[in-house]
């Protein structure tokens, strides 16, 4: 929940003014109020917008809330599911984030499903099974064909926002995990193209050294992408 208009046009044309052309996928998900006018923007660009949300709903009487079939009217490419803010301030659980997935899909939108265990999981040594558990539970109910549409990102809630980072080491060994999950269940090629991100206070002086991890596709990147110059260099890294 940040910027007005004003500023999130200024950083969106930053972004694609210093991004010029790349063989990654940049993908920027602002606020609701922002989708539309950031979409005209980005036309042209190698700049992919994506939602924050959506609702489980095609439609209805659901006030303040966004569908998925609104999102992809916009002409969205992505939506983020189960992100940890939504997990802990808004009570969405994974019986949940199966009816978000399952209406993001149906509208051809790729789905950035998110997982990630507390402080408290990982002390007691429960985050292995809890990812797991995240992953199995919210999206194994979809065919291999279906898997090729979604990008995991991991979120450590308790390096989110906080300043504290995984090791290399933490992030490479929970990847390993996830994809080991996904292997388990759909095969080595699938396991192998599906993005597995990193969402836990990147910034430009950690993300060489995250993205330089075997199973780190890439990262999710929150209050460093507030600042064009810091998320270009990311990018880069």
């Amino acid at each position: 929940m940040n910027n007005n208009l004003q500023d999130a046009k200024e950083l969106c044309s930053s972004v694609i003014s210093l991004l010029g052309s790349s063989d990654k996928e940049v993908i920027i998900a602002p606020s609701y109020v922002h989708l539309a006018s950031l979409v005209e923007l980005a036309k042209g660009s190698i700049l992919k917008i994506a939602s924050q949300n959506c609702h489980q709903k095609p439609s209805g009487a659901y006030t303040g809330e966004v569908s998925a079939s609104m999102l992809a009217d916009l002409g969205l490419d992505y939506v983020i599911i189960g992100h940890s803010e939504r997990r802990v301030y808004n009570g969405e659980d994974n019986a949940l984030l199966v009816k978000k997935t399952d209406a993001a899909l149906s509208q051809n939108l790729k789905v950035i499903y998110c997982c990630g265990e507390t402080l408290e999981d990982r002390k007691s040594g429960a985050h292995f099974d809890l990812v797991a558990g995240q992953i199995m539970e919210s999206l194994f109910h979809l065919n291999a064909e279906a898997m090729k549409n979604i990008v995991i990102a991991y979120e450590p809630l308790w390096a989110v926002g906080t300043g504290v980072t995984a090791t290399s080491a933490q992030a490479q060994e929970m990847h390993a995990h996830i994809r080991k999950v996904l292997t388990d269940k759909y095969g080595t090629d699938i396991a192998e193209n599906t993005s597995i991100l990193y969402g836990g206070s990147c910034t430009p002086s950690n993300a060489g050294e995250l993205f330089a991890q075997t199973d780190v596709d890439g990262g999710l990147i929150g209050g460093a992408s507030l600042k064009a110059e810091d998320f270009i260099a990311i990018i880069k890294a």
